[in-house]
């Protein structure tokens, strides 16, 4: 693929991952130490990089001793194995969020693991330089969820119950549209002429009726449910 066309817009997409990141406190998990080194270094231009390492035993250490709000991880890793890894993080430390970063060679299985894993992004190694990081990083950053647009057959194929307990009221879709985006309560409300607490409101509404356990899960269930649409979409990611 040629990228020359890109060059302005992949200066466009640095940058807002750079601003994005500023608040993060990141662990980097990837099989391939060049591309860990190359996203280490652009990393740390914007947000203390705590580990950058190979195997999954070195992320749990660097996870139990750094406490990151942020874990980029691979699917391929120099030794063990990465959606095993998602799983642990999801189940044990939920408030970490994880971006996986999926190469050509994953399997359908794994990525429907990750998935149900509720894995915060997912993302196509083959697409970044695309702005698919930035727009992953914008939606997972603000508590959304971001699954490449590219995966959406596997997406839609992974069971999670039959829908939701009660019909969302349209106005409720929008807020969790907005929520899926990334946004907080206070840029909801003035996305949609409502104040903080009416959002808070409708959020809890929304986790109960279908039903979910965070606004990621609630993310997650909307798009697979056909309730809202993909934040790739909205955004253009």
């Amino acid at each position: 693929m040629n990228y020359t066309p890109l060059l302005p817009r992949l200066q466009q997409y640095r940058e807002e991952s750079h601003n994005l990141l500023r608040q993060a406190r990141v662990v980097l998990c990837l099989g391939d130490r060049a591309l860990l080194c190359l996203l280490a270094s652009r990393a740390m231009e914007s947000a203390p990089v705590l580990a950058a390492v190979t195997t999954a035993d070195e992320c749990r250490e660097a996870l139990q001793r750094h406490r990151p709000t942020l874990v980029l991880l691979s699917d391929q890793l120099e030794r063990g194995n990465a959606i095993t890894l998602v799983e642990e993080i999801k189940n044990q430390q939920s408030q970490i969020h994880v971006l996986l970063m999926v190469s050509q060679r994953a399997n359908r299985r794994a990525v429907e693991r990750a998935i149900k894993a509720l894995c915060d992004g997912v993302v196509l190694q083959s697409r970044l330089g695309t702005g698919t990081m930035a727009a992953a990083l914008r939606a997972v950053s603000g508590g959304g969820a971001y699954v490449d647009s590219s995966l959406r057959e596997i997406f839609h194929s992974c069971p999670d119950g039959s829908g939701p307990l009660e019909p969302l009221t349209e106005r409720e879709c929008q807020v969790l549209q907005r929520a899926a985006l990334g946004e907080s309560n206070q840029e909801i409300g003035r996305s949609l002429f409502l104040s903080p607490d009416t959002v808070k409101t409708h959020l809890a509404r929304i986790l109960r009726k279908l039903p979910a356990r965070d606004r990621t899960h609630a993310a997650l269930r909307g798009v697979r449910w056909g309730l809202i649409d993909w934040p790739d979409e909205l955004d253009g990611g």
